[in-house]
This record gives C-alpha cells, structure tokens and sequence, in this order.
C-alpha cells in the first residue's frame, strides 16, 4: 500500500506474539490448545506488590509522572543495580519505560543512523533486528552454533565489527535458548570490546535471576569496568516479578544517552503507568526470597522437559542455563510426513503441523535466526508441561 511507510517493508510482526495470539483464537473456537509460545511466567505477581499497587491507587497517585519514571523508582533501580550487580548510577543516568522493550527501543531510536551496524549472535530474541531496522541501522547477525552451546566466540565478535558498527546487543541468559555466557566466557568478549571504543553495548540482562545448578550471572559492565560508560544495562520486572503486564522495564547507562532516549519516550508514550511504576518500588525494595523459590521450580520444570523432549524420535535437546526456554532441535524430524500428510522439510513445517494436528503451541527456529528448532516455553504449569510432551512425543512417533 503507496500510503503507509517504507520503513515497514523493512519489518515483519512479532512471530512470538502471532503464535501466542494463535493459540488463543483456536483455543477461543473450541480446540484443546497448550500454548507454550509464550515468554511469560505462570506465576502470579507477588501479593506485596499488587498490595503496593492497590495503596497507590487509594493514595491518588494516578497522575502523569515525569517522563522516565518517578523519583522513587529511579532509586530503586540505583539501588538494585548497586546491590546484585555492583554497579553505581545516578537517578539522572536511569530510564524507566513501558517495558523492557521499549528501553531497548528508544536506545535504537535515539542513536541509530543509516548505515550503523548493530551485531546480534543468533539465535536472538525476535524483535531485535526489527527494530534495528526500525531505525534505520542495519542487524549484522553472528550466529552461536549449537556446539558452542548457542554462544559466540571472541573470534566470531571481532571478525563482525567493523567501523559502521554502533551497538553489540548481548543478552544472557537467553531467549530462546537458555544459554548463558559464565564470566570466563563474557570476559573473553568483553576483552574484545575493550579493543574497539567506537562500539556500544546493549546487555538486555531480562532473566538474570532465573539461572539454574550454580550458573553465575554477570554483565558486561560488571565485568569489565571500562565498558562502562558505554554500556546501557537493561532490565525490568516482568520476568522475575512475573509482572509482564505491568509494562515496567528500565535501564542504567550514561547520562547523555538516557537524556536522548527520554526525548525518545516524551514524544511518544511519556511515562510508564503510574501504579506500575509504585508496584515496581515494592518489587525493588521489598522481599526476595520468594525469587530463589520460583527458580527452583523452573530448574525442575525444565529438567522434566529436556528429558521429555530428548525421549522424542529425532529431537535432541540441550540443557540450559537460565531463563525459561529450550530450544531442541528437529533435525532428525526433517523429510518425514506427519500423520495428517504434512511434509515435514523446515522448523516452521513442524511446528505449523504440531498446533495443527496435536493442539501444542510452540515457535520455530527460523524466527530465532536459527534452524532447525524449536522454542519451548517451560513457564507453565506441571500438567500442562505433561501433556505437550505427551503430544509432541506422539506427533513424532507418527512422523514416516
């Protein structure tokens, strides 16, 4: 359509959110659906924070804020950051916007010129290079080979730098695949970074605490100091907190960068939800405890499921690091037709046949820029971890 934009040419939608939105409209026409497409724990929010949001409310503060986030919250997050990551910001150098993808965004926006390189290791969280080429930079993807364990090399980061690039968006551990990068391995990268001044890095640090059989998270800032004043540490409350729709994600970084990207955030969506931004305070500053007790359920959920999946004719499964995502692959699904006569050739012909013919949804590699797999969200409940893989276990089975 000549109307709109030819920057949306550059762009495809969410392939997470269109599963995930899939898997409610068959579920909303009668099918039997198990959607494990989405990055969502299955927790609810902590009693103490809703309480915090409740009070807000009572309290009238139901008003606009300043921009990127209200005094209090800018302390908070000093202060976690401070606390588990050693690192030292000012209220004047955090940004709190709506939802950690809305940080990585307004960063993109705020920096990015034609021709700007930014580097991704693939697999990566969909909505990276889009939004990339959003701003009209250009997404050089470096991919972490199952071998290594879905990482990339030092070797492999160096030889992709060039001097267009701008940013190196790093994210551990990772969705989709749950990898994640020890300190021996970040430094080897950041060892690499040093060496290059004119490169910027973005550490979406989204799932630190959910990391599994002693796997220790670390940034890039964290460790290296000298990355600091060109790192933007992003976080927020959705996962841990299991807050996503609260919308509330922030991020530390230097002064005249968070400056830019609040002229980013006051041209278009201003400030976060007001309520959302006091429930973050108490997620912040109140108890913790109960975030080393979901962990603990995750690591068991995701044993059950990489036993299941590598239990599964022609799926092999790796066990993750953190998050709450695998990845297994599907190559030994690929050139066999389903029981409903579907040729099975690529990661997408598996999954569209297993929410067609078992009602199990899931999201294909491609998506991820790497194939041939699949990503599992494990962020459910027992039962319905138990029927997916019953499911896909008889879906393979019926492969010929």
């Amino acid at each position: 359509m000549p109307f709109l934009s030819q920057t949306l040419s550059r762009v495809k939608p969410s392939p997470t959110v269109a599963v995930t939105q899939l898997a409610r409209e068959l579920a909303a026409a009668g099918r039997d659906i198990i959607g494990l497409g989405a990055g969502e724990p299955d927790f609810d929010t902590p009693d103490n924070i809703k309480a915090a949001a409740i009070a807000a409310i009572e309290a009238g503060k139901t008003k606009y804020t300043a921009p990127d986030g209200i005094p209090e919250l800018k302390q908070a997050v000093c202060d976690k950051f401070a606390r588990e990551n050693g690192l030292t910001y000012t209220p004047a150098q955090i940004s709190v916007s709506t939802g950690g993808k809305q940080v990585l965004y307004n960063a993109l926006m705020a920096t990015l010129n034609p021709g700007d390189e930014v580097i991704i290791p693939a697999p990566y969280w969909v909505s990276y290079p889009d939004m990339v080429r959003l701003g009209g930079g250009e997404p050089v993807i470096v991919e972490g080979a199952e071998a290594e364990g879905f990482r990339i090399t030092p070797e492999q980061l160096e030889a992709a730098i060039t001097p267009r690039t701008k940013w190196f968006i790093f994210n551990s551990p990772s969705n989709p695949t749950g990898a994640g990068y020890d300190r021996a391995a970040l430094k080897a990268l950041t060892d690499v970074l040093m060496r290059h001044p004119h490169v910027w890095v973005m550490s979406d640090d989204m799932y630190e605490h959910l990391a599994y059989d002693g796997f220790e998270f670390v940034s890039p800032a964290q460790v290296e100091p000298g990355l600091y004043d060109r790192t933007l540490t992003v976080n927020g409350v959705s996962k841990a907190y299991a807050m996503t729709g609260w919308r509330i994600g922030y991020a530390g970084g230097p002064e005249e960068l968070i400056g830019a990207m609040r002229k980013v955030q006051g041209q278009s969506t201003t400030n976060p939800c007001s309520i959302s931004q006091w429930a973050a305070v108490e997620a912040l500053n109140g108890p913790q405890d109960f975030l080393a007790e979901r962990a603990a359920v995750f690591a068991r959920r995701r044993d059950m499921v990489v036993a299941r999946l590598n239990a599964c004719a022609g799926i092999t499964c790796a066990t993750p690091e953190g998050a709450f995502y695998v990845y297994p692959s599907v190559a030994g699904c690929l050139g066999k037709t389903s029981k409903g006569g579907r040729r099975i050739d690529t990661d997408e012909d598996f999954c569209t046949a297993l929410l067609e013919e078992e009602g199990v949804a899931v999201v294909f590699g491609a998506a991820f820029g790497l194939s041939p797999h699949f990503r599992v969200s494990y962020a459910a409940s027992d039962a319905q971890l138990t029927g997916a893989c019953d499911r896909i276990e008889r879906f393979c089975a019926g492969l010929t």
